[in-house]
């Protein structure tokens, strides 16, 4: 038997979504976990200044970008532990939605062996907030019938298999691609017309959005020449030509596609 869990009542960890940045885009949910929290584990991808929101609460970052300095995922799961079984109440917070792309299925299952509460927060993932900042659907009756929302990164530094994938006739929403744009390009091009619309959005739901709006065979092209880098979304399909006239017009936001 655990003495410590005999005599200390037992934490919870909270997996809160933070959204794509905007503060104004948390859920009243996610607020009132925040003011709750003792120890806030914070995400590199979260806006900073969440932390205002947990005004009791020992922060501890605990960052995850790709291809720069990281905490060990073994890490964190271990710090979440540690303190929920002092009986404190742990609030994990992760960037965009925790259920997409932010490895929530190995904290939960890692929290569940060992016998811990879990809650989930959902929020804003950062596809649908560059969908709003380009002003579309993802889903459009006239072009397509549904989204993929994928990462262009596997476990094993692999891809996805593009051409399958262009070949559904869904709106693609690629997470982590910024890196391999050109390669993604040109793998769909395979499947896919050049003129097809395609677009990416940095920052997407935060004052410092960029967004652009061109064609698959000039996607890699224009998001080098507007400076475009992570992290960004990646969208190609036909729903995405209803951007296109928004840049047309120069709205503000949107990167001049050469």
């Amino acid at each position: 038997m655990n003495t410590l869990n005999a005599t200390t009542p037992q934490g919870k960890v909270t997996l809160l979504s933070a959204g794509p940045g905007d503060l104004d885009l948390l859920t009243i949910r996610a607020a009132k976990a925040l003011a709750a929290a003792d120890i806030v584990l914070l995400d590199d991808l979260a806006n900073p200044d969440i932390v205002t929101l947990a005004p009791h609460a020992r922060v501890i970052r605990v960052g995850k970008r790709g291809g720069c300095k990281s905490t060990p995922q073994a890490f964190i799961q271990r710090l979440m532990q540690r303190y929920a079984r002092l009986g404190l109440h742990v609030v994990r917070v992760k960037g965009g939605d925790a259920l997409l792309f932010g490895r929530a299925g190995e904290e939960i299952a890692a929290l569940r062996e060992a016998r811990i509460a879990v809650d989930i927060v959902n929020g804003v993932s950062s596809g649908f907030a560059a969908a709003a900042g380009l002003g579309i659907s993802l889903t459009h009756r006239d072009h397509c019938q549904g989204v993929t929302f994928v990462t262009a990164h596997r476990q094993d530094h692999g891809e996805p298999d593009w051409r399958a994938l262009a070949a559904t006739g869904m709106t693609l929403a690629i997470y982590m691609g910024m890196s391999r744009i050109a390669g993604i390009a040109a793998s769909l091009s395979e499947a896919l017309p050049a003129s097809t619309p395609a677009a990416v959005v940095q920052h997407a739901g935060s004052p410092g959005e960029r967004r652009l709006v061109t064609t698959l065979d000039r996607l890699a092209a224009d998001a080098g020449a507007a400076g475009l880098e992570s992290p960004a979304v990646i969208f190609v399909g036909g729903a995405i030509g209803e951007a296109m006239q928004r840049a047309a017009h120069g709205e503000r936001g949107f990167a001049h596609a050469a």
